[in-house]
Order: structure tokens, then sequence, then C-alpha cells
């Protein structure tokens, strides 16, 4: 699922647009109701919106920019101040529109004159619209501003967690590697064939963390068989201590999925629910239902290792949590239940 990206500078635009539209529309239709258009008080009309319109772009693009985003207060109060005050006086002492008449022979009936306001009320009443006015316009810019640096914070953001996960992605810890070795080593001169299969195993698992790891995707049978060769190289360690029980589909379907993406979960559960003088397990269950692919993992949990789950339930289940906003925003669903002998981990996402 992609996410719509915002441009913020498009909607300002627009919004821009839209409002001044209806502000030119409004002499039109004002004198349209009244069952006889004056054009000259339309034009009249027209003229006082249009100096509103130059203190609104001049102010939303050049005053606010240059100097109220750029902290220079003084200089954008002054700077708007004398543009207020120049484009009232233009409009107060302006001609106030064509003639009634003017260059047209059809006689038209007389229509009243409106009564002029006192200059004073005059200029009070335009000061206080321009006021509203610049307000509007610095609202709808700093808004603006606002949301393109949101967008900015969230590509960062994003970005950072695609590190984390590619970080995540090889974070099989360097100790799984030497302890592996170290046990097939030993196997070398009791189960010559038994080391020969972990050898193949960790030859699958190599292979996959340096190649298919860093595919975008990959297909599930690719990381279902990782995951295998994963269990069986910890059972190595562990030898029937540990009772894991691992359920896949025979029929695996042709899909794919972001790879790796079980085994900090697996991981977790080997590191957390084992216990050597205790009987522990590990059980990991995959099914498919409809468009959703469903993982869930259980491990064992014991006293002796109770303060783990605290780091677990955090610094970690975070990492995993951004990991799969990054991949499917809010389109998975993750349930964990920490009960007082058992850690469980529900993972659905699409497919």
């Amino acid at each position: 699922m992609k996410s719509i990206r915002i441009n913020s500078k498009k909607i300002e635009a627009w919004i821009y647009v839209l409002i001044w539209t209806f502000v030119f529309s409004v002499p039109y239709f004002s004198e349209r109701g009244s069952g006889q258009i004056n054009w000259n008080e339309v034009f009249r009309n027209w003229m006082r919106v249009f100096g509103y319109l130059v203190i609104f772009l001049i102010n939303v693009y050049f005053l606010v920019p240059r100097f109220l985003l750029k902290k220079r207060y003084l200089n954008y109060f002054v700077l708007v101040s004398a543009l207020i005050v120049m484009v009232i006086g233009i409009s107060i002492i302006s001609p106030t529109g064509p003639p009634p008449h003017a260059g047209s022979g059809i006689e038209r009936p007389a229509i009243e004159a409106p009564r002029q306001k006192p200059p004073f009320m005059a200029f009070a009443d335009n000061l206080i619209i321009c006021i509203l006015i610049v307000g509007a316009g610095t609202t709808i810019k700093l808004m603006s501003k606002w949301l393109n640096e949101e967008q900015l914070r969230k590509d960062a953001e994003k970005e950072q967690l695609k590190t984390n996960l590619a970080l995540l992605r090889h974070q099989v810890s360097p100790h799984f590697f030497m302890n592996t070795l170290n046990n097939i080593h030993a196997l070398v001169e009791i189960d010559s064939g038994k080391a020969q299969d972990a050898i193949e195993r960790l030859s699958t698992l190599m292979r996959y963390l340096l190649y298919d790891s860093a595919q975008s995707t990959i297909e599930l049978k690719k990381e279902i068989d990782f995951i295998n060769s994963f269990v069986s190289l910890m059972q190595l360690r562990h030898s029937d201590e540990v009772d894991v029980k691992i359920l896949i589909p025979d029929q695996i379907p042709e899909i794919k999925i972001p790879p790796m993406l079980f085994i900090s979960l697996l991981e977790n559960a080997f590191k957390h629910g084992v216990s050597y003088p205790l009987k522990s397990y590990i059980y990991l269950e995959m099914q498919i239902h409809g468009n959703s692919l469903v993982c869930n993992i259980k491990n064992s949990k014991h006293k002796t290792v109770a303060n783990q789950f605290d780091e677990y339930s955090g610094i970690g289940l975070a990492n995993i949590k951004k990991s799969l906003n990054l991949l499917y925003e809010q389109d998975y669903k993750l349930e964990i239940s920490d009960k007082a002998n058992e850690f469980e981990v529900n993972l659905t996402i699409p497919v």
C-alpha cells in the first residue's frame, strides 16, 4: 500500500484560487440578486477587492517568506503595515469607477448612488478587512510550511526506518554462527552425516543472507527454507532439551513477502524462551487465510529469564513494529500475549 504524498504548494495554490474566485464573484451575484445589475458598482467593488488581492499576494509570496519565516519580525510588521496603508489610501482617493452609462446610447433607469462613508470610517473598515486578509494569508502560508516540513520529517523518518530494516535483515547474531560452527566441529567425529547436513543448512542460510535478503521481496518458499535451516542449526545447540514444532502448509503458494520478516520474532523466541535446567518449547505455525498470511510463534517463559522479556517487549518489539509500519503502514495485525508461563506473537500480513 503506497502512501499519498501531500504536495503542500499545490494545495496552497488551489486554496488561494478557490478563495479569491469566490470573493470576486460576490459583487456580481450580489448585484444580480437585486434584479438589476449595476456594472458601475460591480467594477467599483472589483477594484476594491483587487487591492485586497494585491496585499494578499505580496504578503504570502514575498513578505512572509522573506521576513516572517526568517524571524525578521520588525521588518515584516513595518512593511506589511506600509503596504496596507498604501493600498487603503489608493482605494479611498481613487475614482469610484466609470460613469454609470459611459459609452452606451441606451437609456437605463437611474440608480441611486451609494452614500459615501466619511474618510475615517472608510479607512477603519478597510483596515479591519486588510488585517483579516493578511492574517488569513499568513495562516495558510504557515500551515503550508508546516505540512511541507511534516512531509520532509516523514521522509527522513522513512529513510531512517529503511536503514534500520536493512540492519535488521542482517541482524542474525554473530554468536549464532560461532556456536553453530563449534557444534558442527564437534559433530564431525561423532556423526559425519549430521555434520554434513548442518554444513549444507548453514550454506543455505548464508546464501539467503548474502543474496536473497537484499531483494525487496522473496518467495515464501525460500523464506520457509531459511526458517527451517535456522531452526535446525539452533537445535544443534539445544539438542533434545527444547521441544521445537514447526507447522507449515504442505502446499506453499507462489507468493512473495519481504525477506527475513519472521526471523527476529523466531530468534527472540529461542533467546528468551529457552532455559537449560527447565523444559522449554518453541512453536511456530504459518497459515494462509485468503489474502493474508498468519504466523503464530509461541515460546515457554521462565522466571529465570523473565527480565529478558522486558528487553524484548521494549526496544526489540518497538523495532519490529517500526519495520512492519515501514513495510505495511497500518495494513497488518500484530498481537502480543504475555502470559505467566508463555509468550505468544501472532502476526498477520497481506499477501
